[in-house]
């Protein structure tokens, strides 16, 4: 009995200095790949509780900063798909979504400045690799694992993805 409380005790102190070290970054790359500081949140917490209790089982086959944004960039996905479907709904009912809101909104995207202005302008798996890139500050490889792609797919599809930024930012610019 003893041995396992121990045990736990070693897993609790792991699991908050792991959060200590990586919440703030988990939290940016939630708020940019969904948009908004609620879903982030959300998907935060979500994500935090699925490493306290996988924390034990990891086996460290990669970097934990791989699993922890392997972890992240699932629980994006289902929680995207989980918006969009209910956007589709709200649509097919020809239901405001904002009415539902509460009247403390979180900024959009749109609002913000630097990365998540452009963000807005590529698809949702490009917007991924650019957020693992950039905020998440992963390599190729590590991006290539958590998105179960090939290396040069990613590294595809993060030049493209940089392309079509460019190219919106030099519109911009002429306007």
């Amino acid at each position: 009995m003893q041995r396992a409380h121990g045990e736990l005790f070693h897993v609790t102190r792991a699991y908050e200095e792991l959060m200590r070290r990586y919440q703030r970054t988990l939290f940016n790359v939630c708020a940019r790949y969904l948009g908004n500081d609620r879903d982030a949140d959300d998907v935060c917490q979500e994500v935090m509780l699925k490493v306290l209790y996988g924390l034990k089982g990891f086996e460290g086959k990669s970097k934990f900063k791989t699993w922890l944004y392997s972890i992240t960039y699932n629980e994006c996905i289902t929680q995207y798909r989980k918006e969009r479907r209910k956007r589709r709904l709200m649509d097919a009912l020809s239901l405001d979504p904002l009415e539902e809101a509460s009247e403390e909104k979180a900024p959009k995207v749109e609002e913000r400045g630097g990365l998540d202005r452009w963000l807005v302008h590529v698809n949702p798996i490009d917007r991924e690799i650019l957020v693992l890139r950039f905020v998440a500050e992963l390599e190729f490889q590590e991006i290539a694992d958590i998105m179960h792609m090939g290396l040069s797919a990613t590294k595809m599809r993060y030049k493209r993805a940089l392309d079509r930024l460019r190219e919106k930012f030099a519109d911009t610019n002429v306007e």
